[in-house]
């Protein structure tokens, strides 16, 4: 039987493919052999450049990433594979089934069924493999509670802000405005829906001029994942409107000013991650739910036109070091077996 490889975070800004034994299932779990995985280039990042406080679990809700960051660990969420094996108390229909995991870049891993997410046959690999980034999206377009003929400001057209400017603008905002500061990114939210976009430069003046009515936005999200433009952000919310934070700065220092406008403003501060629902959502959603929702989204969304770059696995070094020192170049980075 070959040999497995993952990829390890040994230290920062270093990463390494290993050869390690081929994984063999317990008898609950089965084994994937994986096809591509997707990068994160938020937190995965964070990760890379030691940039995540030390008292913190990378995800408490994904096994094997609930213990606080330490060096040497495997990282990352997002592999598309085939089930090949399955331990003797999993049944054998499992076996060819092409699945999403949650789990960090590695050719080969042995996981519960439970924990897979079967996929459908029109849903290409490439797609599938951004579907944690896709329900992320949701989860924001959720959390913002974006209403007919509103005025909504998206700053970072990353992966996930890109992402999350398709989603708005499906809804019937009266404006969709974004804010990145690489032309590329910024002609891709053009394609997505967005109807003015601007450079990280434009300055709160810029925006407001913008913008139609008072020049404030109802619905603002910060996702750029630079604390430096959470105070553009804020300043270009209106009165009682909503500032969703998708950022993690993990490390970062953030300062806002909170003593001017703000202390009057009635503007609602809310950080959205992931791995949980807003309580208002909790009595007819759950994360089954919204993860089903983000999967019968791939089709019409096609994510995939987001990717950039392809890396062999062997080459995983090169792909953190291109997302690192040329995020102008890179978009969505995909790993390849």
């Amino acid at each position: 039987m070959t040999d497995a490889r993952r990829v390890r975070f040994l230290g920062p800004r270093t990463v390494a493919t290993e050869t390690v034994p081929m994984p063999l299932p317990d008898d609950d779990e089965v084994r994937v052999e994986t096809r591509v995985s997707a990068l994160s280039p938020g937190t995965e990042l964070l990760v890379y450049r030691d940039c995540v406080p030390g008292d913190v679990p990378l995800d408490a809700t994904i096994d094997g990433l609930d213990e606080p960051f330490s060096y040497p660990l495997s990282y990352g969420y997002a592999a598309v594979g085939v089930v090949t094996a399955v331990g003797d108390a999993v049944d054998e229909s499992w076996v060819g089934r092409r699945v999403f995991a949650f789990h960090p870049h590695a050719s080969h891993f042995c996981v519960s069924p439970e924990s897979l997410v079967p996929l459908p046959a029109e849903v290409s690999d490439e797609d599938a493999a951004m579907l944690a980034t896709v329900e992320t999206a949701t989860g924001f377009a959720m959390d913002g509670r974006p209403g007919i003929g509103e005025r909504v400001a998206v700053f970072g057209q990353g992966v996930v802000g890109l992402l999350t400017t398709a989603l708005l603008s499906q809804f019937p905002l009266s404006q969709l405005v974004t804010v990145d500061c690489h032309d590329a990114r910024r002609e891709r939210s053009r394609s997505l829906g967005a109807d003015v976009v601007f450079g990280a430069d434009v300055g709160e003046d810029g925006l407001m001029d913008a913008l139609s009515g008072d020049g404030r936005t109802d619905l603002t999200y910060e996702l750029s994942g630079n604390p430096a433009a959470l105070s553009d952000a804020l300043a270009v919310t209106g009165d009682d409107g909503r500032l969703v934070v998708g950022s993690w700065y993990g490390e970062k220092p953030v300062a806002l000013d909170l003593g001017g406008r703000f202390h009057r403003s009635g503007i609602e501060i809310r950080s959205s991650q992931v791995s949980r629902l807003a309580p208002e959502h909790t009595g007819r959603w759950d994360k089954s739910r919204r993860l089903d929702y983000a999967l019968d989204s791939l089709s019409r969304l096609s994510p995939s036109s987001l990717v950039t770059h392809r890396f062999p696995v062997e080459d995983a070094a090169d792909a953190y070091r291109l997302l690192d020192r040329r995020p102008e170049d890179a978009v969505q980075v995909l790993l390849t077996y």
